[in-house]
């Protein structure tokens, strides 16, 4: 499985051999663009997205058009997951943070491979992963402080890619999290001051990632400890 999908999705890595062979034939591999909409809230999903490379971001929208993000997928996980939870249509928006590759499946193959166990129970597993994230995002951003948020936000995109570089600018991070650009490039400033990271032209380099973590609230820690206790460790399966 490892050689057919390159770096690969660790959800998709942890289904039993024969789940991944009968997928195989119908994941359509994709290469996703930063700042792409995968859907709008409110769309009908027609796809469920597996990114290997790419990092996608979802944002709850305001009736006002104000965005902020309540949660990151990468190759730790899936897109769409109100396809095989009950719905056909999401409240949230799908936008491409890191530019990537990704495999997509059909809303109706996934519906029906979710029938199936234990496709079902992992699916499952990882939506509470999800969950956790999304409700640790929210009470994040109102209780702690901005420098915090983007530790959290630094830490969690740094585990899903491979290396210690993000490509991203200060007005793109502001919008994931709710907040003015003049606040991102202060807080950004800070770490840059303490040798925590290197910003230039769009791209921030991770120097310490333990003082990251130390800086950062207790956030990402439990963030990280559920996707942990609940999703199995690919190098296992």
């Amino acid at each position: 499985m490892t050689e057919a999908t390159g770096p690969g999705n660790r959800l998709f890595a942890a289904l039993p051999a024969p789940d991944q062979k009968r997928w195989l034939s119908q994941l359509e591999p994709v290469e996703l663009r930063l700042g792409q909409v995968l859907y709008e809230s409110g769309d009908t999903l027609r796809h469920v997205y597996f990114p290997t490379t790419a990092i996608v971001s979802l944002l709850y929208v305001m009736e006002s058009g104000a965005s902020a993000e309540i949660a990151v997928v990468g190759n730790e996980g899936v897109v769409g997951i109100s396809l095989f939870m009950g719905g056909e249509s999401t409240t949230s928006r799908a936008v491409v943070q890191s530019a990537g590759a990704a495999y997509r499946l059909t809303a109706q193959t996934i519906k029906e491979e979710f029938n199936r166990d234990p496709v079902l129970h992992l699916l499952l597993r990882y939506t509470q992963a999800l969950i956790t994230q999304m409700s640790q995002t929210a009470v994040c951003n109102r209780l702690h402080s901005l420098d915090q948020q983007l530790c959290r936000w630094l830490l969690l995109s740094l585990d899903r890619l491979q290396g210690n570089e993000l490509v991203m600018t200060q007005e793109l991070i502001a919008n994931m999290l709710g907040v003015r650009r003049q606040g991102v490039t202060e807080a950004a400033r800070k770490l840059q001051e303490a040798d925590l990271i290197r910003y230039t032209r769009g791209r921030i380099a991770v120097l310490d990632r333990q003082g990251l973590e130390a800086r950062s609230c207790e956030c990402y820690a439990a963030v990280k400890k559920e996707y942990e206790r609940l999703l199995p460790d690919e190098e296992a399966t």
